[in-house]
């Protein structure tokens, strides 16, 4: 039975989900691996993913470490004595985190960026109990009964009575002691049985720990077999397992609890191009505290921030420096030489000051080959005049947070491309569409979406059949700044959807190195769809979305969930 392990000195604080799975649509084999993880204290929140068991065992390893060192930092902030002590070592700490930014390129130089393989695999013992924990029955004979000859007084002896009371005497003695050899005889019968089931017991007990030794052994070397098969086939360029070689090196690289790593991959096997779509640190994020000062007055510590011009600089300086970081441990844990370019993507979620609303623009966009890059040397760039030398596409200054159009060639040329069929005609006010095929369903959203994309020159391609939760369309987006490959998800369900179909497009987004996922279901999400959708590239269309974006196109019809259910012989 697969499963994960956390492994951290403050679990008390750590939240697990439940390991979820995404099988494949004819459910014989297990593509992806999801589990959520949560700091309760720090209020940090991550689902990981993987298609192996061990990949995912390596991102929790990861993470979980990065958690740990915040946490211990977070508690040394919080023991902190008052008084001027107290300021001055916050000062210095305070001092070093700014400090830090200026070595987040270098630091990389110094690390060996390849993936050791043997790193990941479990080497730990099976946890064998060091005794049995039921104690071995036993039990102690009571007191053999004594013979305690009688006294006969003088007149029972003047009578004859001596030898009578002798004889009773006697007779007492010998069935006490007969009473004794029964007890002792059923006490010794009944410790041997309790003896011989305690034997039973203890043999099961063993032979139970050594079947689950056999299958603990037997999980580790099928682990070992993954690993060694996914070193296998990035040694011959897989797509899939190149993309996952490139999310440990992304995982593994250290920045000191900086920021949470976010990113989308997507690996062009023919031209060799590791395409990377990579969440910048905010600058909100990045270290701003400049000193701490104790006030006698009050008794407070008071903490003074950089100005905002040098936080726009070390933004600007920090996001450089991890696009050149990023890049140099692709190509440097790249030993299988399956890269020969890597496009760097780097983007930023912001609140727009005139709107108000959460926005993510592209502000860098690197398209770099190996043996260009390798030439450099990275302890000895100025970060930026490097990105520039290497045609690095970027505004004046990212700190404006500028939107730049990517160095981004999407692949409109899939071998899943299905011709597509016009369904919107045939439509009327008494269409249900909840009660309408599947593929006439996720053909009616392709043309919906194909009008929508028109007037922008946007391009809709549907999918072969993918009822299983698989890609039913795929757009094109050209416009510069919202634009790119976008997944969408047609679902014909009469039910309230899950947060699993939201997890599984989150997932698909990932793999199809989509810049946005739509999910289009003729019934509404639940309240764990919404959350888990929330502050991802995920779009949520329900029923009457979808009949609002018909009739803007000059289609009618209505959902009618009820009637669905009813016609339908089993519920969606």
């Amino acid at each position: 039975m697969a499963r994960v392990t956390i492994q951290s000195n403050n679990l008390e604080n750590i939240a697990v989900g439940s390991l979820e799975t995404k099988w494949s649509a004819r459910g014989d084999r297990i593509l992806r691996y999801y589990v959520d993880v949560r700091h309760k204290k720090l209020n940090l929140h991550k689902e990981v993913s993987a298609p192996e068991i061990f990949i995912l065992q390596s991102k929790l390893d990861a993470l979980i470490a990065s958690w740990d060192e915040k946490y211990e930092a977070y508690l040394k902030r919080q023991s902190q004595l008052s008084g001027q002590a107290a300021a001055d070592e916050l000062t210095t700490e305070a001092t070093l985190r700014l400090e830090s930014l200026a070595r987040i390129l270098v630091r990389t130089t110094l690390v060996d960026d390849k993936i050791d393989w043997e790193s990941l695999k479990d080497r730990t013992a099976y946890d064998y109990p060091r005794d049995f924990p039921e104690p071995k029955p036993s039990s102690s004979p009571a007191s053999q009964p004594e013979y305690v000859e009688p006294k006969v007084g003088f007149f029972q002896l003047l009578l004859g009575k001596k030898a009578g009371i002798l004889a009773e005497s006697e007779g007492a003695h010998a069935a006490a002691m007969q009473q004794w050899k029964d007890a002792e005889d059923r006490r010794k019968v009944a410790l041997a049985h309790a003896v011989a089931q305690w034997e039973q017991r203890r043999k099961a007990f063993w032979d139970d720990h050594k079947a689950k030794e056999d299958a603990f052994k037997g999980e580790q070397a099928a682990s070992h077999a993954l690993v060694d098969q996914l070193a296998a086939e990035v040694a011959s360029g897989e797509e899939e397992a190149v993309i996952e070689h490139a999310s440990l090196v992304l995982e593994r690289s250290d920045y000191d609890g900086l920021f949470e790593k976010s990113y989308l991959l997507q690996y062009d096997r023919v031209r060799k191009l590791m395409k990377l779509a990579y969440d910048l640190p905010s600058i909100d994020v990045l270290p701003s505290t400049k000193a701490v000062k104790f006030v006698k007055a009050t008794g407070e510590l008071k903490e003074s921030f950089i100005s905002e011009r040098d936080k726009k600089a070390n933004f600007e300086f920090v996001a450089y420096q991890v696009c050149l970081r990023t890049v140099h441990e692709f190509f440097e844990a790249d030993v299988a030489g399956n890269i020969d370019a890597i496009l760097f993507n780097g983007f930023v979620e912001f609140v727009d000051p005139a709107t108000g609303q959460q926005k993510r623009s592209c502000l860098m966009s690197l398209l770099v080959d190996r043996e260009t890059f390798c030439a450099i040397d990275l302890a000895r760039v100025d970060p930026k005049a490097c990105f520039k030398s290497l045609k690095g596409v970027s505004a004046a200054s990212l700190a404006s947070l500028a939107p730049i159009a990517p160095v981004m060639d999407l692949d409109t040329e899939d071998r899943r491309f299905i011709e597509a069929r016009e369904i919107g005609a045939a439509l009327d006010q008494g269409t249900n569409l909840a009660a309408i095929s599947w593929e006439d369903f996720e053909h009616l959203v392709r043309e919906v979406f194909e009008k929508e994309f028109a007037s922008r020159g946007g391009e809709v391609k549907i999918t072969q059949s993918s009822s299983d939760g698989g890609v039913d369309a795929i757009a094109f987006d050209p416009d510069p700044i919202t634009g790119g490959k976008i997944v969408i998800q047609a679902k014909r369900y009469t039910r309230t959807v899950g947060v699993s179909a939201v997890r599984d497009l989150y997932g698909t987004i990932m793999n199809e190195g989509a810049s946005r996922g739509i999910l289009v279901s003729t019934a509404d999400y639940g309240p764990d769809a919404y959350k888990f959708a929330n502050g991802k590239p995920i779009t949520l269309m329900n029923g009457a979305n979808l009949l609002h974006m018909l009739e803007r196109h000059g289609f009618e019809a209505n959902i009618d969930l009820a009637a669905a259910r009813l016609l339908s012989a089993s519920p969606d």
